[in-house]
């Protein structure tokens, strides 16, 4: 496996990823797997109405985030960044416990980019961001 993606990135092109996830661990999970492939640009939002905020402040180019989340889900943190101007082309990747296929419909719908099942690996990670961020595979 290799951990290089965000390494092999040109310099203008620095992936500046929010995290969101209701389980601290989930998030302390992602975080290290995203550093162990070599992103060190990474925030990370308790609910969807936290990384929604965060996102209309900062300037992120991806959002990793679970799907069921008290306060606002992935599903509706979805429909609003789709609904933003300055967001809704911003790339999602959605991390379910469920592939309910009514689930997978609705998102698809609304525009998320990819899925991501758990438990996942690092490897299975690795995977779906090097086929959203072509550009940042050596």
């Amino acid at each position: 496996m290799d951990f290089s993606l965000a390494v092999n990135c040109s310099e203008e092109f620095v992936i500046k990823i929010l995290v969101v996830d209701d389980q601290e661990t989930i998030r302390k999970v992602i975080s290290h797997i995203l550093k162990q492939l070599g992103f060190d640009r990474i925030s990370v939002a308790e609910d969807g109405k936290i990384g929604y905020q965060m996102l209309k402040k900062g300037s992120f180019n991806f959002v990793i985030s679970d799907w069921n989340m008290p306060n606002m889900s992935g599903i509706q943190l979805l429909k609003l960044i789709r609904k933003t101007d300055s967001l809704k082309t911003l790339p999602i990747l959605l991390v379910t416990a469920k592939n309910e296929k009514s689930q997978v419909m609705e998102a698809a719908k609304t525009g998320v980019i990819s899925f991501i099942a758990k438990p996942f690996s690092a490897a299975e990670l690795e995977k779906k961001i090097a086929l959203i961020f072509p550009e940042s595979v050596a």
